[in-house]
């Protein structure tokens, strides 16, 4: 049956893409205007995770809601399947995420993301793709909007350890800002190891902020070891047994 439940989930999220399409020309003759841009990619995701809902049985629940700063921050998560994509862009609709520069040459997905906007880094760019990276972020926070970046750079196995890839710490340095850490166990139900999609109840923690004046290093250290700490938590919460690694 979840094979069955996955699969048709699949089906629905072309579906519901396709119907969603015609918009796209429209937005672009109008402009591409950010505010229709991000009206559309909220409908888009919500509908998602209504589907999950209701087709998988999969749905989620927050914690820590309290910590979420009233003011722009840089957010960063730890990244096991699509679904926190889904999530934090549900949450926090204004919110810029960081993507790879390669995303943008995709035809019609690249053009949505240049014009929502998003921050586009080359991450082989070296430290010029690591100054402009700062200057598309301080121009994100000058316009009210949170940062959001998985600083893994690549989905992980729920059973992986939390390890951020070089660069979240330079941001962090640079815009004094405060960062929201962020877990999230949904690999347990949706990640690159599965081959489908399982019901349950997805958890998203928000950790207390980090605040500016740590040394990058030790920023690094913190906030990797908070958001570890947290996800294997939450999974050890699930009281999971054996079968879930052998199914896949």
């Amino acid at each position: 049956m979840q094979y069955l439940r996955s699969k048709f989930f699949d089906v629905f999220v072309a579906l519901w893409t396709i119907l969603l399409c015609p918009s796209l020309p429209l937005l672009w003759l109008l402009g591409s205007p950010t505010r229709y841009l991000r009206l559309v990619s909220q409908i888009w995701v919500k509908g998602i995770l209504v589907g999950l809902w209701y087709i998988v049985g999969l749905r989620h629940a927050e914690r820590g809601v309290e910590n979420i700063p009233r003011e722009p921050c840089i957010i960063v998560a730890n990244h096991q399947s699509p679904w926190e994509t889904f999530a934090l862009a549900a949450k926090f609709p204004d919110a810029a995420f960081v993507a790879k520069q390669e995303l943008a040459r995709i035809p019609i997905v690249g053009w949505f993301i240049t014009n929502y906007p998003m921050i586009l880094i080359a991450r082989d760019g070296g430290p010029s793709a690591m100054r402009k990276f700062i200057v598309a972020s301080r121009a994100a926070l000058a316009e009210k909007r949170p940062i959001i970046i998985f600083p893994e750079g690549t989905r992980k196995s729920v059973a992986e350890k939390v390890e951020f890839k070089r660069g979240v710490e330079f941001l962090y340095a640079d815009l004094q800002t405060p960062v929201l850490p962020v877990a999230v166990n949904s690999g347990v139900f949706w990640g690159p190891d599965r081959s489908l999609k399982y019901n349950g109840v997805i958890t998203i923690s928000y950790l207390p902020v980090i605040m500016p004046g740590m040394g990058r290093d030790k920023f690094k250290q913190v906030a990797e070891s908070s958001i570890h700490a947290e996800k294997e938590r939450l999974v050890n919460e699930l009281d999971i047994g054996p079968w879930i690694w052998a199914i896949g």
